[in-house]
């Protein structure tokens, strides 16, 4: 009879721990961002996809040495420059990321000795089709300077 009551007493008592918690969290501010209507402020530590670092006359950093290429593991960076009269070393041309294949790993960012890549803030990306995870950096970073 004694472990009778003492079982009602436990489980009443359970009862009103439970309930103590959920009426302490219930007075709590919410924390829930409604999200289609507010944006996400992202943390410094987000990797999005690579973007192309802008210099001082609103060009690229990137010496076209080709090492982003090189390291990366899921082979999804093209970079193609030419040497152009006037200017020292190559000129960039082209800098094409295949985002569907990206791991972001990092290893572009990391090898990059002149610092010309870096990961964006971009986190809503969302498409049907592959195309347009495609993207073209020098274009991208052009259309940002205008």
């Amino acid at each position: 009879m004694g472990a009778y009551f003492k079982e009602i007493f436990t489980g009443f008592w359970s009862l009103l721990v439970g309930m103590s918690i959920t009426i302490r969290e219930m007075t709590k501010p919410v924390v829930t961002e409604q999200y289609p209507y507010e944006a996400s402020v992202m943390t410094s530590r987000f990797r999005g996809h690579i973007e192309l670092v802008p210099n001082e006359e609103g060009g690229n950093k990137c010496i076209v040495c080709g090492m982003c290429m090189r390291s990366c593991p899921s082979a999804c960076i093209t970079v193609e420059g030419e040497k152009r009269e006037g200017i020292k070393g190559k000129a960039l041309t082209r800098y094409r990321l295949d985002f569907t294949r990206c791991s972001l790993c990092g290893m572009c960012v990391e090898s990059c000795r002149p610092g010309a890549i870096r990961f964006s803030k971009d986190y809503n990306l969302a498409g049907t089709k592959k195309a347009a995870y495609i993207f073209d950096l020098l274009k991208r970073l052009e259309e940002q300077n205008k």
